[in-house]
């Protein structure tokens, strides 16, 4: 899996500010926001174009599109539904898949109770949004589900990660041949013992969203 965290002095002036607690929900919402866009920006270089040629009022100039099939977004609910206008910001002519997926606080283990995605995904490349990569289960049971949907390349896009979480999703997709990325914010130091990042920024399904 190739992993890249996002160096750039913007992404941490604002993932600071989502880490502190004092910053209230609609503020974190903007952030959130704000702070996929650019890694957005960095998670797309390699998104799939073709040339095109347009006439400019000028003269004719080479360029790129975007090549079909369109690029899938799937946000993994509730927390990256939150991840998803800023992504969408960049990518508007995207499509949209949804997987709920929900992390048993006991076992730590992911569920599956909601998705809305093409049975036939051959081809397609695919953008998950999952806000903490935290223990690892939800994004590998994610990738995997694509990965058995048809999707030939996928890149997760979180805005925190840690090394156990990493190692996690490497070791379930270690026979997995279709290409994985990751492009996080910051990798941060390790999970305490209830699977919480450390120092993270909390639950980020209930600072974007409260606790209903």
């Amino acid at each position: 899996m190739d992993i890249h965290v996002v160096d750039h002095p913007l992404v941490a002036h604002k993932l600071t500010t989502l880490r502190d607690s004092r910053t209230d929900s609609p503020t974190f919402r903007r952030l959130t926001d704000e702070l996929v866009t650019l890694l957005t920006y960095e998670a797309t270089r390699d998104v799939r174009v073709e040339p095109v040629l347009v006439q400019t009022p000028v003269s004719p100039a080479e360029g790129v599109r975007l090549a079909p099939p369109k690029p899938l977004i799937v946000p993994i609910l509730r927390a990256g539904l939150g991840m998803l206008d800023g992504m969408q910001r960049l990518l508007p002519t995207a499509e949209v898949g949804f997987l709920g997926m929900i992390r048993n606080e006991t076992t730590l283990e992911p569920a599956t109770y909601a998705e809305r995605l093409p049975d036939d995904l051959t081809g397609r490349q695919a953008y998950v949004l999952d806000p903490m990569l935290a223990t690892g289960g939800t994004l590998s049971a994610a990738i995997a589900f694509l990965v058995g949907r048809g999707c030939t390349a996928i890149t997760a896009i979180c805005l925190l990660a840690v090394p156990e979480g990493i190692a996690r999703v490497e070791n379930d997709l270690a026979d997995v041949e279709v290409p994985v990325s990751l492009v996080v914010a910051a990798v941060d130091e390790k999970l305490n013992d209830v699977g919480y990042i450390v120092p993270g920024l909390g639950d980020a399904g209930d600072r974007l969203y409260g606790v209903a």
